[in-house]
């Protein structure tokens, strides 16, 4: 499992990597997704989000990797792997067993941060937030405490070997 350091986990994703799927990822889109949405690539271009991927080390998952690895050496402008990981995705759909996760538990920062109706409706649903949408550390982390999920305060000078 990868994920981006701007992501604080509410709670366990695991159970939500259900069945025996290759690859699992979330969306980046910011529209509200029904709450039993399809957990298919869907038609179209589509707009994965390479913050959270859960890749088993199966055929499948390898073909992912390197097709994104080839889409990278590929790009121009190797300032973002997100493209090329939705072209790597969109090349493999057929051969690979991909799986988008919900969105009410793995919600974009564009939708938790910017939709509080959305967020109180799915209140207690959210697994991990990415707070992307918003550049820059000082900014992320004032969104963190103004949203009240920087939880590391109490303990950011301990480690699991005692105080640092």
């Amino acid at each position: 499992m990868y994920n981006d350091v701007d992501m604080v986990w509410l709670k366990d994703p695991f159970p939500y990597m259900k069945g025996n799927h290759d690859v699992y990822f979330s969306d980046d889109w910011t529209a509200v997704k029904p709450l039993d949405h399809s957990h298919d690539l869907g038609k179209g271009q589509p707009n994965i989000c390479s913050c959270m991927i859960y890749m088993r080390p199966t055929s499948g998952g390898k073909l992912v990797m390197k097709k994104w690895i080839d889409e990278l050496h590929a790009e121009t402008m190797k300032t973002n792997d997100q493209p090329g990981f939705n072209r790597a995705l969109m090349k493999t759909a057929g051969q690979v067993d991909l799986y988008l996760l919900p969105q009410a538990a793995f919600p974009t920062g564009g939708l938790y941060f910017e939709n509080k109706t959305w967020v109180e409706e799915t209140k207690g649903m959210h697994a991990i937030i990415h707070n992307n949408y918003i550049i820059g550390y000082k900014e992320k982390l004032k969104r963190f405490h103004d949203f009240g999920l920087w939880l590391v305060d109490d303990h950011a000078k301990e480690s699991p070997l005692g105080r640092l």
